[in-house]
């Protein structure tokens, strides 16, 4: 990642494996005196750092297994559902949650300093700010600083005398996102609260990503050396055939007190009845497109993702994996799900594996495609091995190499990964009658 605090442009090293293969490696800055910074700082309010989202015109998209929640950044938020009836008509079940016309964003905590008497009748249509304070929200056992936006006029609510439903936007700072939804919940009946990962926040010191004590060292390759150097693949191919026999000791192995201790530190955010686990948001080095595709779908490259305690390695046609890295205790991996030709297809005949959206000139393009991972580490919940559904779907991105990945739970151990990324919008139409993927041709 080029953007946020952790990550400057020029702060790299170049490495040289022993056969040769160059890799330029960002260090990541280990900053001090943030809160003399916070004290100076005199940039722009977060509302200031937000309008070029809400000028562009740009909408934000989160699946979940019923409902897809779409924000258009500073004009509304609605909540749908498309159902394909006979004839090939969509049906579609949709409400707005909130919309822009009717509240203002809140007021800037540090308002009052910049307080113009020129503004002062825009001012007047807003809230009065109160105290300076910056709100915070526990988000994924971390205190973290917020800016709030308002969207009221939204769906009338049966349930409250037909009154328009209305929600809260918390625009959160995290240096690699590119405006993910992170969590919708329904705070009271009608009334919502929709967290959204956004880098615009981050050169606010007030509003600044807390990052981990452990900070990652990112690698690109050079042009002539391979995605990852030869003699790393060889190990990690070693290690997985390693791994194999012992799965089920080692999970038997794993200290359930540990996970105790962290379950209640790090609680998962609710969306609804739902558990959501984390989301987050990764780039990749600039291969191109093509190459792209094949490594993807070879499975040698594999998507990171995740923001919270919980990351997530999903490698295509190979496994799913949940980990966790620590400065102390090393990492901590559980396999989550592993790849079955046979056995996805036998999942594709009872589910659907391939989801249409229609055209307006009538035609069929695929929207996503749902594949089945199984016989992952054994539940201590369910005495079952842990299975996963992976949602793949096409994300439009300014950056070609964003991928975003979010993790539910609807069942015990068994999950629903969503991976949203450019290089999946090239190749859904390639999708069979499995929802198999090919490089196009």
């Amino acid at each position: 990642p080029t953007t946020g605090v952790l990550y400057k442009e020029d702060n790299y090293i170049i490495m040289t494996t022993v056969d040769k293969e160059k890799y330029k490696c960002m260090l990541p800055l280990v900053a001090s005196g943030n809160e003399e910074e916070e004290k100076d700082y005199k940039g722009p309010t977060p509302g200031e750092l937000l309008e070029p989202l809400f000028k562009q015109s740009s909408c934000s998209y989160r699946i979940e297994s019923y409902w897809t929640y779409e924000v258009c950044h500073g004009k509304h938020i609605r909540q749908y559902h498309e159902e394909k009836e006979t004839g090939q008509k969509i049906n579609i079940q949709e409400y707005y949650l909130g919309n822009m016309m009717m509240k203002n964003p809140l007021p800037e905590p540090d308002q009052e300093e910049k307080e113009n008497s020129k503004d002062s009748a825009k001012e007047a249509t807003l809230p009065v700010a109160v105290s300076g304070q910056i709100p915070t929200k526990n988000i994924e056992g971390q205190m973290t600083p917020y800016y709030p936006v308002e969207l009221g006029n939204g769906t009338p609510c049966s349930l409250r005398q037909n009154r328009p439903r209305s929600s809260t936007l918390l625009y959160i700072c995290h240096p690699e996102a590119k405006h993910e939804i992170l969590s919708v919940a329904e705070v009271t009946t009608c009334e919502y609260e929709v967290v959204i990962l956004t880098p615009l926040l981050c050169s606010h010191p007030k509003y600044r990503f807390r990052a981990s004590p452990v900070n990652d060292i990112f690698c690109q390759s050079l042009p002539g050396s391979p995605l990852k150097p030869h003699n790393l693949e060889q190990l990690e191919k070693q290690q997985e055939t390693l791994k194999m026999p012992f799965r089920r000791v080692k999970e038997e192995e794993m200290p359930s007190m540990k996970e105790e201790k962290f379950s209640s530190i790090h609680k998962p955010v609710a969306v609804g009845s739902h558990q959501l686990l984390t989301v987050g948001t990764t780039h990749i080095s600039k291969l191109t497109d093509e190459q792209l595709i094949k490594e993807f779908l070879s499975g040698s490259y594999c998507f990171h993702g995740g923001v919270g305690w919980w990351k997530y390695e999903f490698c295509y046609g190979k496994y799913v994996h949940q980990y966790h890295e620590d400065k102390e205790s090393g990492k901590t991996s559980v396999v989550v799900g592993t790849w079955s030709k046979e056995e996805h297809m036998e999942w594709s005949r009872k589910n659907a594996a391939r989801t249409f959206y229609l055209r307006e000139d009538g035609t069929q393009t695929v929207r996503m495609v749902s594949h089945f991972y199984g016989n992952g580490d054994v539940c201590d919940l369910t005495d079952k091995p842990r299975q996963v559904t992976v949602k793949l779907k096409c994300k439009e991105s300014d950056s070609p190499h964003a991928v975003t990945i979010y993790m539910l739970e609807p069942h015990s151990c068994q999950y629903i990964l969503g991976v949203e990324s450019p290089v999946i919008c090239k190749i859904l139409d390639t999708a069979d009658e499995y929802g198999l993927l090919s490089v196009p041709s």
